[in-house]
């Protein structure tokens, strides 16, 4: 709404004095409403200025002088990088591309593992065919075939390594009855080291599986701990992720948020004229899990509106703390026990005041941390500065020392030589001589050469005087403190 400064100069000097009279033609509805409401002239948008801006724009350099296709093409270049950097968030703890491929990722992995592990069911099932019962669960499965081998093989020794594989004394029992009297055919060596490596691959899997679920719930708890405490690290994730951005998530209202994931439902609904959904991607949710059949519909809704607020709150504050998302929590609990036992549950605004209490307090401490982590890094890199201060001056110091060095190595050369090819050293003028002593006596000296004329002798006794007088300041004040 605001008008750009640049752009209000321009219209100020290619306008005419009497704009009452003037209309423009803008292509950009927002920008015509924007001139209109600062400038006060009349704009047309629609109709035939979009076609005159096209044929502007088509034949832009040829209209302008110094202006090439080229240069044109590299303006809108830079345009677009520019435009491409504003959309993205220079915060880099809070950036929802790495949760949107994370959990993208993640569904990925939960159908590869599916399959895999279906695949050395069925091609260790041939060898031992009773163990998919006793063991169910993917996983485990893999790592109880890599363990065991050849059933043949499997003895009493082997249930300690059995019992912390599978949890359960039972069940490593009744694992090795089961080899004892299984139905399985023979199974080659070789077969039997293909079936373990591909165990050991699909036990790999689950395990960055599981590492990447933890690195999804603390990038969560980062960008958006609100939504994540509300209904869930990975619910909150695929919300995201089907929205495109958190941005895009807080500007949905909460009747889209409501079905988000059931668009084919929901267009299948509209055209037959049927039943449309209740809930989409929400209903992974424990809340609605958890309420009966006639209140799914209800509880849904209600879900949907706070996880609106949630991430709108995630998206906009400047400190992202979780306080909001578990008084949103505690309001979807007290809606579910409304639904079951027909208790009042708290206002709205109430909840509110509170949350915003604790999540002032919340801020003020992270703050407080913060100035404190600023402050140790500036001592930190002040010691580091004095640090290499101190080393660079006692490198300058090293090398005058070892250029006097070598200047007095040089002096002391030069007298050697000297002596040795019998040269005596320029004798040094003598001082005081008796034309001197005479003129002395004739004329005074002034102040300033009569201290200069004392003798080094009493220049010395002067000296320790002085520092003997000093010795006796100090020691008086230390006395006295």
């Amino acid at each position: 709404g605001v008008l750009h400064e640049d752009l209000r100069l321009l219209l100020d000097t290619a306008l005419p004095p009497k704009r009452k009279k003037v209309v423009l033609g803008v292509g950009d509805a927002k920008m015509g409403a924007a001139v209109q409401e600062e400038l006060g002239v009349q704009c047309q948008t629609g109709g035939v200025v979009a076609e005159l801006m096209r044929g502007i724009r088509l034949h832009f350099p040829a209209l302008v002088r110094g202006l090439t296709a080229q240069s044109a093409a590299k303006a809108q270049l830079g345009l677009g990088h520019s435009y491409s950097r504003a959309k993205v968030k220079f915060n880099v703890h809070r950036v929802d591309n790495m949760i949107i491929q994370s959990i993208s990722l993640l569904d990925q992995l939960d159908k590869d593992i599916n399959t895999f592990s279906m695949r050395v069911r069925e091609w260790y099932g041939y060898h031992f065919p009773e163990l998919i019962k006793i063991v169910p669960e993917n996983s485990m499965y893999c790592q109880v075939a890599k363990f065991i081998g050849n059933r043949r093989e499997l003895s009493e020794e082997s249930l300690e390594g059995l019992e912390e594989i599978v949890m359960d004394s039972a069940k490593a029992q009744a694992i090795l009855e089961a080899s004892r009297s299984s139905m399985g055919m023979d199974i080659s060596p070789l077969d039997l080291i293909n079936i373990e490596s591909f165990s050991r691959r699909v036990i790999s899997l689950s395990e960055y599986r599981r590492g990447l679920q933890e690195y999804l719930r603390s990038k969560m708890s980062q960008v958006a701990p609100s939504l994540s405490a509300l209904i869930g690290e990975v619910v909150g994730a695929r919300l995201i992720s089907h929205a495109g951005s958190l941005t895009n998530l807080a500007k949905y209202p909460a009747s889209t948020v409501q079905i988000l994931g059931a668009e084919k439902a929901l267009f299948r609904a509209l055209k037959t004229r049927g039943n449309t959904p209740k809930y989409g991607l929400i209903f992974h949710s424990t809340f609605i899990g958890r309420a009966a059949a006639k209140n799914k519909g209800r509880i849904s809704r209600y879900l949907a509106n706070k996880c609106t607020i949630a991430s709108r709150i995630d998206c906009f504050s400047e400190v992202p703390t979780s306080v909001f998302g578990d008084k949103l929590r505690e309001q979807v609990e007290e809606r579910l026990a409304f639904y079951e036992t027909g208790e009042p549950p708290r206002k709205n605004l109430e909840v509110m005041k509170e949350a915003v209490v604790e999540a002032n307090e919340v801020v003020a401490e992270v703050k407080r941390k913060q100035e404190k982590k600023e402050k140790k890094k500036k001592k930190r890199e002040k010691r580091r500065l004095e640090a290499l201060a101190a080393a660079a001056e006692e490198a300058e110091n090293s090398v005058m020392e070892t250029e006097e060095n070598d200047v007095g190595a040089k002096k002391k050369k030069k007298k050697k030589k000297q002596e040795a090819e019998g040269d005596e050293p320029e004798p040094e003028p003598e001082e005081n001589g008796l034309e001197e002593e005479e003129e002395d006596e004739q004329q005074p000296l002034p102040k300033k050469k009569r201290k200069l004329t004392v003798e080094p002798e009493q220049e010395e006794e002067e000296k320790k005087k002085k520092k003997k007088k000093k010795k006796k300041a100090v020691a008086q004040d230390l006395e006295e403190d």
